[in-house]
């Protein structure tokens, strides 16, 4: 049987800002953080990459001496159970509930609820990257922004958690990563909120679908450099006058991320804050200011 390398260790929370966008580059599934009293973050995650594996304890150990660093290898059948130890159900936007398929006898009257089943893909809910997203959407749609006949790209889907909600708001679209398995990860959850006729998936990146196809939204929760990087494959999918969100972006990145947008015909954008982290929106991309 596979198994799986289960890497831990423990940072000063002011070093976490820093430990999340190395990690972010790294571990695309995402990780654990769990806060300890003593203002310090333990983290914690799972990886089928050995190799991989190898060179993040080698990294950390480098970066982060007092890390602590610890490494074992489990057998990948307890990667659900290592899971389900800490996942509980996330609000998000005052509209939607995220939770497991184990908890959906908890869910709460009111919301609408996604099912991601915890794997090897990134979004759950738990960072403030794609929290902040789904609260855009929550907030466009109460604004009367989102509506059944529009389309939407989901650029750097992961578990795909953007493109159901979207789904689930009637839109239909196309999800993208250039991960494999976050691909497959993202078809079961599509399958598990029953929206998979609704969204297409691919792997690759912004420009691995036809390039005539354009969008009257467009989210990618990634990094600032492949935003930045990307900035004219992103533009491109734009309809006349649509929507755009970008997120995984710190605070002090925001500025040089819209300013890529801006130096490309763009308005400037709307920025919205969670902690550390930062998402831009812009509502109208045809229009001359906000």
């Amino acid at each position: 049987m596979s198994t799986l390398l289960k890497i831990q260790f423990t940072l000063p929370e002011i070093e976490n800002a820093e430990c999340q966008v190395y990690l972010s580059g790294k571990v695309a599934h995402g990780w654990e953080e769990k806060p300890l009293d003593d203002d310090s973050i333990f983290y914690t995650m799972h990886l089928e990459d050995h190799s991989l594996g190898t060179e993040i304890i080698d990294e950390i150990k480098k970066r982060w001496p007092e890390a602590g660093c610890i490494h074992e290898e489990i057998e990948e059948e307890n990667w659900g159970l290592a899971w389900k130890e800490f996942f509980v159900p996330i609000v998000c936007g005052d509209m939607f509930e995220i939770l497991p398929p184990w908890l959906m006898d908890t869910k709460t009257e009111g919301l609408m609820h996604i099912v991601i089943e915890p794997k090897m893909a990134f979004g759950t809910g738990n960072h403030p990257t794609t929290a902040l997203c789904l609260e855009l959407i929550s907030k466009l749609f109460r604004e009367g922004k989102l509506d059944p006949k529009m389309s939407f790209f989901d650029l750097g889907t992961g578990s795909a958690i953007l493109a159901i909600a979207l789904a689930k708001l009637g839109l239909k679209g196309t999800g993208v990563d250039i991960d494999p398995q976050s691909i497959i990860c993202a078809l079961e959850n599509m399958e598990n909120n029953g929206v998979e006729s609704d969204i297409t998936l691919a792997v690759g990146s912004a420009d691995c679908i036809d390039q005539n196809l354009k969008y009257d939204l467009v989210v990618a929760n990634i990094l600032s450099g492949p935003l930045i990087e990307l900035s004219p494959a992103v533009i491109a999918r734009l309809k006349e006058n649509s929507i755009l969100i970008l997120s995984g972006i710190l605070n002090e990145q925001a500025e040089s991320v819209a300013k890529a947008y801006i130096t490309k015909g763009l308005p400037a954008p709307e920025i919205f804050i969670d902690g550390e982290w930062a998402a831009l929106l812009w509502k109208n991309t045809g229009a001359t200011d906000n």
